[in-house]
């Protein structure tokens, strides 16, 4: 198992910047995906980024050229630095891990992160 633990979510004014942290113990893989996912209430959970084992990242449309993913060496942290924060911005955001390559279907990762609240005013 993989636990995944966020942290660095608050309230932020519209055009700030925020970093979000996610934590993993326990069991990790050689060949992983790691990313985040978003909850806007009343909306289904969505892709936001993820990072592979090969350092190769991808971003949903609406975040690109904002949001940057990224891990340390041994892949135990993974970030998300967040740019140019927008009120859309605002949702609960989950990090993600699964054994294998990148996917932006939610169902398709195994562990999940607690959430963390990022709340963006305008």
């Amino acid at each position: 198992q993989v636990q995944l633990v966020e942290s660095g979510g608050g309230l932020v004014q519209a055009g700030g910047s925020l970093r979000l942290s996610c934590a993993a113990s326990g069991r990790t893989f050689s060949m992983q995906t790691s990313g985040w996912f978003r909850q806007a209430p009343g909306k289904e959970r969505e892709f936001v980024a993820a990072i592979t084992w090969s350092g190769s990242t991808y971003y949903a449309d609406s975040v690109k050229g904002r949001f940057t993913i990224s891990t340390d060496n041994a892949g135990n942290t993974i970030y998300l630095q967040m740019d140019s924060l927008k009120s859309e911005d605002t949702a609960v955001y989950y990090c993600v891990n699964r054994p294998g390559k990148y996917t932006v279907v939610a169902g398709q990762y195994d562990y999940w992160g607690q959430g963390t609240q990022v709340t963006v005013s305008s």
